[in-house]
C-alpha cells in the first residue's frame, strides 16, 4: 500500500488544512470542496486525512463496515445474520476510517455496486457486489476534478448524500444499504463549474492559490522531494506531529457536545446569511456546526465572534449569488458583510 504524505508536514495552505480538520471533528458539517490552481497540494491534503482519524469500531466481516453499536442502521448482511440467529453475539474489530477515491472514469456499476458476475456464472448465485459508495460508508469519499464528473454520477451522488442510503435495483436485484459519508471534492474552476445542486452539498468551500512567498515555496519543494526520495523515513519523521493532530481532533470530538452556542451568536449567523441573500437555511445550519466544531478544536466551551470570523468565509462563499457589478472575491464579500453585522 502506497504511503501518503503526512498531514502535519503540509505547509502553505492553512485554510484548506483547517477546513479538513473541522470536518474531521464534525462530519455532519457536510464535507469540503477545495478549488484552486493545479499543483497546490489539494489531493495530497485530502489523501493525508486518513492519518488524522482514529480507527472506528466495525462489525467483523461486514462489507459495509457497520457500527456494532447502531443496530438500527444495519446493512442487509448484518440484518440477515441477526435474523438467522438473534442470540448470536456481534463480533467487532477496529479498522481505519476509509478515504475512498472516486475516479472520473468510474462506471455507475463501480460506484453503486452490481451483480457479482463471477458468482453468478460459476455458482449460479445472485449476489450483490458492493461498490465505492459501500466502501466509503462511515468514511470519506474523495473526488478529484469533481467539476468534470459526469452528470449521471452527479445526480446519483446528490440522491445518496441527501438520503444516506444507496438503492440499487437492476439485474433482478433490489438492494438498499447505508451509505453515509463525507464528500470531499477538489478541482480547478478554470476547467469547468460545478452544478449548483452538488455545490450545495458541500459544507465548506476553500480556495487555494499558488504560494508567492519564495521561502515558503522552497520549503514545500524540499519536503515533497524528501518524501518522494524516502516515503517511509519522511513519514516516521513526522509521525509524532501527526499523532498530536490526531489527539487534538479526538479531544475536540469529545468536547463537541459541551460547546454552547448562545442565542446572540445564532442571531449573528442568521443576520449574516440573511444579508448575504443565501437560499434556504442550510447556510445557517452549516455555519452553526462549523463554528461549534472550530471552537471545540480550539478547546473552547462557547462559540465566540472570532470563531464565526474564521468559519464564515468557508461556510458561505460558495452559497453566494453572483453579482455582475461586484467582482470582489466571494470570501472577502462574506468578511466585509460580517464586519458590518458585528458592528451593528
Amino acid at each position: 500500500m502506497a504511503l501518503t504524505f503526512p498531514f502535519a508536514a503540509i505547509v502553505g495552505q492553512d485554510e484548506m488544512t483547517l477546513a479538513i480538520q473541522v470536518v474531521a471533528v464534525d462530519p455532519s458539517i457536510g464535507g469540503v470542496l477545495v478549488l484552486g490552481d493545479r499543483g497546490t497540494g489539494k489531493s495530497t491534503a485530502v489523501r493525508a486525512l486518513a492519518d488524522l482519524l482514529p480507527p472506528i469500531k466495525v462489525v467483523k466481516g461486514c462489507p459495509y463496515r457497520c457500527d456494532p453499536d447502531q443496530a438500527a442502521g444495519a446493512c442487509p448482511v448484518c440484518q440477515a445474520s441477526q435474523a438467522k440467529d438473534p442470540k448470536n453475539k456481534i463480533v467487532s474489530e477496529r479498522q481505519p476510517v476509509a478515504v475512498v477515491d472516486l475516479p472520473l472514469g468510474a462506471t455507475e456499476d463501480r460506484v453503486v455496486g452490481a451483480l457479482d458476475l463471477e458468482k453468478a456464472l460459476s455458482q449460479g448465485i445472485k449476489q450483490f457486489a458492493p461498490g465505492l459508495l459501500a466502501q466509503a460508508h462511515r468514511g470519506f469519499l474523495y473526488i478529484d476534478e469533481v467539476n468534470l464528473l459526469d452528470d449521471h454520477l452527479v445526480d446519483l451522488l446528490i440522491d445518496v448524500a441527501a438520503s444516506g442510503e444507496n438503492l440499487v435495483e437492476r439485474e433482478g436485484l433490489s438492494v438498499r444499504h447505508p451509505a453515509r459519508f463525507v464528500l470531499v471534492g477538489s478541482g480547478n474552476p478554470e476547467e469547468g463549474e460545478l452544478r449548483p445542486q452538488l455545490l450545495d452539498r458541500f459544507g465548506l468551500s476553500v480556495q487555494v492559490r499558488t504560494p508567492q512567498d519564495l521561502a515558503l515555496r522552497v520549503n514545500i519543494i524540499k519536503r515533497r522531494d524528501a518524501f518522494d526520495k524516502d516515503p517511509a523515513t519522511f513519514k516516521a519523521l513526522w509521525q509524532k506531529d501527526n499523532q498530536k493532530l490526531q489527539k487534538r481532533i479526538v479531544k475536540a470530538r469529545e468536547l463537541l457536545g459541551q460547546v454552547q452556542v448562545s442565542d446572540d451568536m445564532l442571531m449573528l449567523c442568521a443576520r449574516l446569511c440573511q444579508q448575504l441573500g443565501t437560499d434556504g437555511l442550510r447556510a445557517e445550519l452549516t455555519l452553526l456546526r462549523a463554528t461549534r466544531a472550530f471552537a471545540a478544536l480550539q478547546g473552547h466551551l462557547a462559540v465566540k465572534p472570532e470563531h464565526l470570523q474564521s468559519m464564515a468565509p468557508l461556510a458561505l462563499r460558495h452559497r453566494l449569488r453572483r453579482n455582475p457589478l461586484d467582482d470582489t472575491d466571494s470570501g472577502a464579500r462574506v468578511q466585509r458583510r460580517l464586519q458590518e453585522v458585528l458592528a451593528a
